[in-house]
């Protein structure tokens, strides 16, 4: 069980006897067994709904015990299990709603020395150039003139990956407001930059000896990239004075 600092008695503010904690102290609670947690980690959790921290009248988050142990179980999870936070959310929600469910496994879970047994990367879904011309309503031309500029790229073996489908579509869009292909290549560069940074926090993961750690890494990069993508949004409206429904 982890062990949370208990709430004061006699002196002391209303927070501290009612047992609440401030985020500092459940960062120190989380760090005897996760030393690699941050603030920005237990901000990040609440963002994607994980846990609901209760909020003073001056907008300080303040913590239950139930909150960080509920903060350990998800942090549990990714370790061991390697599971997505929407899954873990929904099991969470569907334990505390009282529901009989069992924990999602993803491949096989522990080995002979009680390890996590690393699960392949799952192959992306993946579409030919033809699907991909008839999915984002495009014709040869654009495509190749997209491809010029690096906005879409084909895999090695000549398909696209899903997400092609996305990027051709808002290309398109963009271009009915007069925004041609040749223009977005400041975006291509500011998207390559953010990725290269978030390669170079992940990259030590990546390279670890240890199998779990390496896996680790993948968890860790779409953190990192669901927060950059966040920012970037945030930085846009800022700079253009506008905040997007």
């Amino acid at each position: 069980m982890l062990q949370t600092p208990s709430g004061g008695t006699g002196h002391g503010t209303a927070a501290a006897d009612s047992g609440l904690m401030s985020i500092g102290t459940v960062l120190n609670a989380l760090r005897d067994e996760f030393p690699e947690v941050t603030i920005s980690k237990i901000r990040f959790l609440e963002s994607e709904g994980l846990v609901e921290p209760r909020r003073t009248p001056s907008g300080y988050r303040k913590f239950t015990a139930d909150d960080v142990e509920r903060l350990a179980r998800v942090l549990r999870m990714q370790r061991d299990h390697y599971l997505p936070l929407k899954v873990i959310r929904e099991y969470l929600d569907a334990v505390e709603r009282g529901e009989a469910v069992q924990l999602p496994v993803l491949g096989r879970q522990r080995d002979g020395e009680g390890l996590p047994v690393p699960v392949e990367a799952p192959t992306a879904a993946r579409i030919g150039r033809a699907e991909l011309l008839a999915a984002a309503g495009i014709d040869e031309a654009d495509l190749r003139e997209w491809e010029s500029y690096g906005l879409v790229t084909p895999l090695e073996d000549g398909a696209y990956d899903a997400e092609a489908v996305t990027v051709a579509s808002l290309v398109r869009e963009l271009g009915r407001f007069g925004i041609e292909p040749r223009h977005l290549r400041v975006m291509k560069a500011a998207a390559d930059r953010e990725a290269g940074l978030v390669d170079q926090v992940v990259a030590p993961l990546r390279r670890h000896r240890n199998p779990q750690t390496r896996v680790h890494a993948q968890a860790r990069t779409k953190e990192l990239a669901a927060l950059t993508v966040k920012l970037h949004a945030a930085l846009v409206q800022t700079a253009l004075g506008v905040r997007l429904p």
